[in-house]
Protein backbone atom coordinates (compact mmCIF):
# COMPACT_ATOMS: atom_id res chain seq x y z
CA UNK A 1 0.00 0.00 0.00
CA UNK A 2 1.30 3.57 -0.93
CA UNK A 3 0.19 6.05 1.32
CA UNK A 4 0.94 9.01 -1.22
CA UNK A 5 -2.91 10.69 -1.88
CA UNK A 6 -4.64 8.73 0.84
CA UNK A 7 -6.87 10.97 3.21
CA UNK A 8 -6.02 10.57 6.59
CA UNK A 9 -6.92 11.95 9.95
CA UNK A 10 -4.72 11.83 13.03
CA UNK A 11 -6.48 13.00 16.27
CA UNK A 12 -4.12 14.72 18.98
CA UNK A 13 -1.64 15.37 16.27
CA UNK A 14 -0.20 18.88 17.74
CA UNK A 15 2.72 16.84 19.64
CA UNK A 16 4.20 13.82 20.75
CA UNK A 17 3.22 10.52 18.66
CA UNK A 18 0.32 12.28 16.70
CA UNK A 19 2.95 14.68 15.08
CA UNK A 20 5.11 11.81 13.94
CA UNK A 21 2.59 10.42 12.47
CA UNK A 22 1.76 13.45 10.98
CA UNK A 23 5.27 14.28 9.76
CA UNK A 24 5.90 11.07 8.20
CA UNK A 25 2.72 10.14 6.27
CA UNK A 26 2.92 13.71 4.61
CA UNK A 27 6.35 12.83 3.91
CA UNK A 28 4.97 9.66 1.76
CA UNK A 29 2.52 11.93 0.12
CA UNK A 30 -0.78 11.54 2.23
CA UNK A 31 -3.42 14.59 2.51
CA UNK A 32 -3.09 14.93 6.27
CA UNK A 33 -5.91 16.60 8.08
CA UNK A 34 -4.63 17.06 11.91
CA UNK A 35 -6.86 17.81 14.80
CA UNK A 36 -5.80 18.78 18.34
CA UNK A 37 -6.58 21.11 21.40
CA UNK A 38 -3.47 23.67 20.65
CA UNK A 39 -4.06 25.97 18.02
CA UNK A 40 -0.43 26.72 18.23
CA UNK A 41 1.05 23.19 18.00
CA UNK A 42 -0.72 22.70 15.25
CA UNK A 43 -0.14 25.37 13.30
CA UNK A 44 3.65 25.27 14.14
CA UNK A 45 3.81 21.72 13.09
CA UNK A 46 1.81 22.59 9.38
CA UNK A 47 4.16 24.92 9.10
CA UNK A 48 6.90 22.55 9.32
CA UNK A 49 5.73 20.04 7.24
CA UNK A 50 4.75 22.78 4.50
CA UNK A 51 8.10 23.58 4.35
CA UNK A 52 8.95 19.65 4.25
CA UNK A 53 6.89 18.61 1.41
CA UNK A 54 5.61 22.17 -0.04
CA UNK A 55 1.81 21.15 1.35
CA UNK A 56 0.07 21.98 4.46
CA UNK A 57 -2.30 20.10 5.98
CA UNK A 58 -5.36 20.89 7.37
CA UNK A 59 -5.62 21.65 11.07
CA UNK A 60 -8.53 21.66 13.15
CA UNK A 61 -8.96 22.82 16.97
CA UNK A 62 -10.79 19.75 18.59
CA UNK A 63 -10.85 18.76 21.89
CA UNK A 64 -11.88 14.75 22.01
CA UNK A 65 -13.42 15.42 25.59
CA UNK A 66 -15.64 17.91 24.23
CA UNK A 67 -18.16 16.20 22.93
CA UNK A 68 -20.95 18.63 21.16
CA UNK A 69 -17.18 20.07 19.06
CA UNK A 70 -16.16 16.36 18.06
CA UNK A 71 -20.22 15.48 17.27
CA UNK A 72 -20.29 18.81 14.76
CA UNK A 73 -16.54 18.24 13.54
CA UNK A 74 -17.65 14.96 12.00
CA UNK A 75 -21.21 15.93 11.05
CA UNK A 76 -18.71 19.00 8.74
CA UNK A 77 -16.79 16.27 7.14
CA UNK A 78 -19.69 14.44 5.94
CA UNK A 79 -21.48 17.28 4.74
CA UNK A 80 -17.91 17.90 2.49
CA UNK A 81 -18.50 14.17 1.35
CA UNK A 82 -15.14 13.31 0.88
CA UNK A 83 -13.59 9.81 1.28
CA UNK A 84 -12.03 9.08 4.07
CA UNK A 85 -9.27 6.05 3.83
CA UNK A 86 -7.37 6.30 7.48
CA UNK A 87 -9.10 7.54 10.82
CA UNK A 88 -5.90 7.27 13.81
CA UNK A 89 -7.68 7.57 16.92
CA UNK A 90 -4.43 8.57 19.15
CA UNK A 91 -5.95 11.67 21.48
CA UNK A 92 -5.59 10.78 24.52
CA UNK A 93 -4.79 12.78 27.68
CA UNK A 94 -2.17 11.11 30.22
CA UNK A 95 -3.64 11.13 33.58
CA UNK A 96 -1.50 10.15 36.26
CA UNK A 97 -1.80 9.85 40.54
CA UNK A 98 -3.96 8.18 42.84
CA UNK A 99 -7.72 8.11 41.97
CA UNK A 100 -8.55 11.00 45.27
CA UNK A 101 -6.19 13.22 44.03
CA UNK A 102 -8.74 14.45 41.36
CA UNK A 103 -11.86 16.09 40.93
CA UNK A 104 -14.85 14.87 39.12
CA UNK A 105 -14.35 16.64 36.11
CA UNK A 106 -10.36 15.65 35.51
CA UNK A 107 -12.06 12.22 35.71
CA UNK A 108 -14.74 12.73 33.31
CA UNK A 109 -12.65 14.52 31.00
CA UNK A 110 -9.82 12.04 30.70
CA UNK A 111 -13.10 9.00 30.57
CA UNK A 112 -14.75 11.37 27.88
CA UNK A 113 -11.69 12.24 25.84
CA UNK A 114 -10.51 8.45 25.39
CA UNK A 115 -13.89 6.49 25.16
CA UNK A 116 -16.70 8.95 24.50
CA UNK A 117 -14.98 11.35 21.89
CA UNK A 118 -13.00 8.77 19.94
CA UNK A 119 -16.68 6.45 19.77
CA UNK A 120 -18.63 9.08 18.25
CA UNK A 121 -15.87 10.63 16.11
CA UNK A 122 -15.38 7.00 14.71
CA UNK A 123 -19.02 6.84 14.41
CA UNK A 124 -19.60 9.71 12.52
CA UNK A 125 -16.38 8.59 9.91
CA UNK A 126 -17.34 5.84 9.38
CA UNK A 127 -19.68 6.20 6.51
CA UNK A 128 -16.83 8.54 4.65
CA UNK A 129 -14.10 5.64 5.19
CA UNK A 130 -17.18 3.16 3.34
CA UNK A 131 -17.04 5.60 0.82
CA UNK A 132 -13.46 5.13 0.01
CA UNK A 133 -13.83 1.46 -0.65
CA UNK A 134 -11.14 0.56 1.84
CA UNK A 135 -11.10 2.14 4.67
CA UNK A 136 -8.78 1.84 7.93
CA UNK A 137 -9.44 2.69 11.56
CA UNK A 138 -6.30 2.58 13.61
CA UNK A 139 -6.47 2.47 17.26
CA UNK A 140 -3.82 4.11 19.64
CA UNK A 141 -4.39 2.30 22.71
CA UNK A 142 -2.02 1.38 25.75
CA UNK A 143 -0.74 -1.74 27.79
CA UNK A 144 -2.84 0.30 30.23
CA UNK A 145 -5.63 -1.40 28.09
CA UNK A 146 -4.62 -4.98 28.68
CA UNK A 147 -6.31 -6.81 31.30
CA UNK A 148 -4.09 -7.35 34.53
CA UNK A 149 -1.17 -4.96 33.43
CA UNK A 150 0.61 -3.13 35.96
CA UNK A 151 -0.53 0.68 36.65
CA UNK A 152 2.92 2.28 35.68
CA UNK A 153 1.57 5.91 37.57
CA UNK A 154 -1.65 5.66 35.53
CA UNK A 155 -4.79 7.00 37.35
CA UNK A 156 -7.60 4.76 37.66
CA UNK A 157 -9.11 6.99 35.64
CA UNK A 158 -6.73 6.44 32.34
CA UNK A 159 -6.22 2.98 33.29
CA UNK A 160 -10.03 2.15 33.07
CA UNK A 161 -10.59 4.40 29.79
CA UNK A 162 -7.94 2.79 27.91
CA UNK A 163 -9.99 -0.81 28.54
CA UNK A 164 -12.88 1.04 27.07
CA UNK A 165 -10.76 2.23 24.16
CA UNK A 166 -9.65 -1.49 23.72
CA UNK A 167 -13.20 -2.37 23.98
CA UNK A 168 -14.38 -0.15 21.76
CA UNK A 169 -11.66 -1.71 19.00
CA UNK A 170 -12.74 -5.17 19.41
CA UNK A 171 -16.41 -4.18 19.26
CA UNK A 172 -15.86 -2.01 16.29
CA UNK A 173 -14.03 -4.57 14.60
CA UNK A 174 -17.04 -7.18 15.40
CA UNK A 175 -19.46 -4.47 13.79
CA UNK A 176 -17.81 -3.65 10.85
CA UNK A 177 -17.11 -6.96 9.56
CA UNK A 178 -18.18 -7.42 6.16
CA UNK A 179 -17.68 -3.89 5.37
CA UNK A 180 -15.03 -2.24 3.73
CA UNK A 181 -13.58 -0.86 6.81
CA UNK A 182 -10.90 -2.92 8.73
CA UNK A 183 -10.53 -2.14 12.57
CA UNK A 184 -6.86 -2.44 13.72
CA UNK A 185 -5.20 -1.09 17.30
CA UNK A 186 -1.83 -0.69 18.37
CA UNK A 187 -0.81 -0.81 22.26
CA UNK A 188 2.07 1.21 23.01
CA UNK A 189 4.39 0.61 25.94
CA UNK A 190 6.06 3.80 27.64
CA UNK A 191 7.12 6.15 24.32
CA UNK A 192 9.99 8.14 24.06
CA UNK A 193 8.92 11.20 22.70
CA UNK A 194 11.34 11.71 19.08
CA UNK A 195 10.34 13.34 16.24
CA UNK A 196 10.69 12.60 12.78
CA UNK A 197 12.10 16.45 11.87
CA UNK A 198 15.10 15.93 13.64
CA UNK A 199 17.28 13.66 11.89
CA UNK A 200 19.31 12.40 14.98
CA UNK A 201 16.82 11.38 17.23
CA UNK A 202 15.15 9.67 14.19
CA UNK A 203 17.23 7.67 12.54
CA UNK A 204 19.50 6.98 16.18
CA UNK A 205 19.59 3.13 16.97
CA UNK A 206 18.05 2.68 20.51
CA UNK A 207 19.56 0.77 23.00
CA UNK A 208 18.51 -2.45 23.86
CA UNK A 209 16.85 -1.20 27.00
CA UNK A 210 15.85 1.30 25.35
CA UNK A 211 11.98 2.36 25.88
CA UNK A 212 9.96 1.86 22.50
CA UNK A 213 10.39 5.72 20.01
CA UNK A 214 7.62 7.02 18.89
CA UNK A 215 9.37 5.61 15.11
CA UNK A 216 8.75 2.33 16.77
CA UNK A 217 5.16 2.91 16.69
CA UNK A 218 4.61 4.84 13.94
CA UNK A 219 6.42 2.15 11.51
CA UNK A 220 4.46 -1.05 13.47
CA UNK A 221 1.25 0.86 12.72
CA UNK A 222 2.03 2.17 8.68
CA UNK A 223 2.85 -1.44 8.63
CA UNK A 224 -0.49 -3.03 9.79
CA UNK A 225 -2.03 -0.78 7.78
CA UNK A 226 -0.23 -1.48 4.34
CA UNK A 227 -1.18 -4.67 4.99
CA UNK A 228 -3.13 -6.58 1.88
CA UNK A 229 -7.25 -6.12 2.84
CA UNK A 230 -7.71 -10.00 3.63
CA UNK A 231 -5.69 -9.30 6.73
CA UNK A 232 -6.23 -7.29 10.06
CA UNK A 233 -3.66 -7.15 12.66
CA UNK A 234 -6.28 -6.86 15.28
CA UNK A 235 -4.41 -6.13 18.76
CA UNK A 236 -0.30 -5.58 18.28
CA UNK A 237 1.45 -5.21 21.78
CA UNK A 238 4.79 -2.91 21.59
CA UNK A 239 7.17 -4.55 24.13
CA UNK A 240 10.58 -2.93 24.60
CA UNK A 241 13.14 -5.53 24.60
CA UNK A 242 14.14 -5.31 28.10
CA UNK A 243 13.34 -8.46 29.01
CA UNK A 244 9.83 -7.90 27.68
CA UNK A 245 6.41 -7.69 30.05
CA UNK A 246 5.87 -4.21 29.73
Amino acid sequence: MSFAGKRVVITGAGRGLGAAFAVVLADQGAEVIMTGRNVENLTSLAESIRLRTSKRPETHQLDMADISAVTLFAKRMRDDDKPLDILINNAAQWLPGKMNEHDAYAITQTVSGIVTGPLLFTRGLIPLLEKSGAGDIMNIVSISGIPNTPLLGASVAYYAAKHGQAGMNDALRQELKGRPVRVQAIYPSYIKDISPLVDSQWNSVPEKTSWATNRDIVEAALFALSRPRHMTLASIIVDPDSGGLY
